[in-house]
């Protein structure tokens, strides 16, 4: 068998609500979801999902391969861009190549994703994220009583501005998810401040929070590449810190988790299996968590069966994007992964191409960082009970 070539295509993700972070959001977001097919000469083709404009630079290390060979070809697809380096564009090009190659893979081995991997549990645990830093109190409350209702009792709310308002939203979020049953325990609140503050800002803020209530970790705090400020929030607050999944390689883990800069560490989605698997193994090494961000289709979600240190899975949305269908169900607090063979993605590509795909908003959407972003010193985060 052998790879013969490769197909683009996007779609369209329509969130029915804003979303965002610190740094901005896009009121009712429509997302861009690209969509990378890989074919073979045997007819079985393999699906990947992320941002992949590199794909060109990439596919000459795997062209002509038996795709079989995931492990392998990832490291082929390292070293085709060594010199100018895999950051960036070119690692989400790699990790939807890698998506779609363990799809192949799983699809010849006619075993779903999930078994080929060696999980023994279809049951993925994991955490509602409404990427909600631009819903009202009243839209937010409806959010997460969409999630309660498929039984998630964990959640991680978006903070960074102002500490009285992330106090409330996360006290309102944590009774909307609080078990009914007496006695059941409570799930995890967690929150993610996008990189938003300095690492005295950050345990200023959470010191505010963690007067009245209890976080299991708070995510990102810092700049991704702050090492020294990761270990100073760390030390200087009683939550985990979780942080990771902007890094771009397993290099990049090396600094934060040598100096002991954080608890659960996270990759993002879109770069891949084959990533997911390295950085759950290294952080394993050093008794570490591992918990990958979440993206449309949750597609790290058969990983997560592979790995002893994951605590679970972000969950963002219930819907899924325009054309694309996933065998697994969203319940019980988590994902049941399904017995199709390969990752569980199938793709209407024709209902694809009848729709133009939207992309990420204008200039004051997410990823554009505020201009006093790590400024706050002179701001006060005092939070009173009333």
């Amino acid at each position: 068998m052998k790879i013969t070539g490769y197909r683009t295509l996007s779609t369209r993700h329509a969130w029915g609500r804003a979303v965002g972070d610190s740094n901005g959001w896009i009121a009712n977001a429509v997302t861009e979801v690209p969509i990378l097919l890989i074919d073979t000469d045997e007819g079985v083709t393999g699906i990947g999902l992320g941002q992949h404009a590199d794909i060109a630079r990439v596919f000459a290390a795997i062209e002509g391969e038996d795709p079989r060979a995931v492990s392998a070809l990832y490291d082929r697809m390292l070293a085709q861009v060594f010199k100018t380096g895999h950051q960036g564009g070119t690692f989400g090009a790699i990790g939807a190549v890698d998506m779609a190659l363990w799809d192949i893979k799983a699809k010849l081995a006619d075993q779903p994703l999930w078994r080929l991997l060696g999980g023994r549990d279809r049951f993925v645990p994991g955490y509602a994220s409404g990427l909600d830093a631009g819903l009202d109190n009243g839209t937010l409350s409806g959010v997460y009583a969409d999630f309660a209702e498929r039984g998630f009792r964990s959640a991680k709310v978006k903070v960074g501005v102002d500490a009285a308002s992330d106090l409330e939203r996360l006290r309102m979020v944590s009774e909307i998810l609080a078990p009914r049953a007496a006695g059941a325990p409570r799930g995890a609140m967690m929150v993610d401040a996008n990189e938003a503050w300095s690492a005295k800002e950050a345990i200023r803020h959470v010191a505010a929070l963690e007067a009245h209530l209890d976080l299991a970790w708070v995510e990102e705090p810092v700049r991704r590449w702050d090492v020294a400020g990761h270990r100073i929030v760390r030390d200087g607050i009683k939550a985990a810190v979780a942080s990771g999944e902007n890094y771009t390689g397993l290099e990049q883990f090396r600094p934060l988790i040598e100096a002991g800069g954080v608890d659960v560490v996270q990759t993002g989605s879109v770069w891949g299996i084959t990533h997911f698997l390295r950085v759950a193994a290294y952080a394993h090494a050093n008794d570490l968590a591992v918990s990958p961000v979440g993206y449309h289709t949750n597609p790290l979600a058969a990983a997560c069966t592979a790995v002893p240190n994951s605590v679970g899975i972000e969950v963002q949305n219930l819907t899924e994007p325009l054309g694309i269908s996933v065998d697994h169900q969203v319940e019980g607090g988590g994902l049941v992964l399904g017995d199709e063979p390969g990752a569980g993605l199938t793709v209407d590509v024709a209902a694809i191409e009848a729709v133009a795909a939207s992309a990420w908003g204008a200039k004051a959407g997410p990823h554009v960082r505020p201009q006093r972003a790590g400024l706050g010193h002179l701001t006060s985060r005092t939070v009173t009970t009333s």
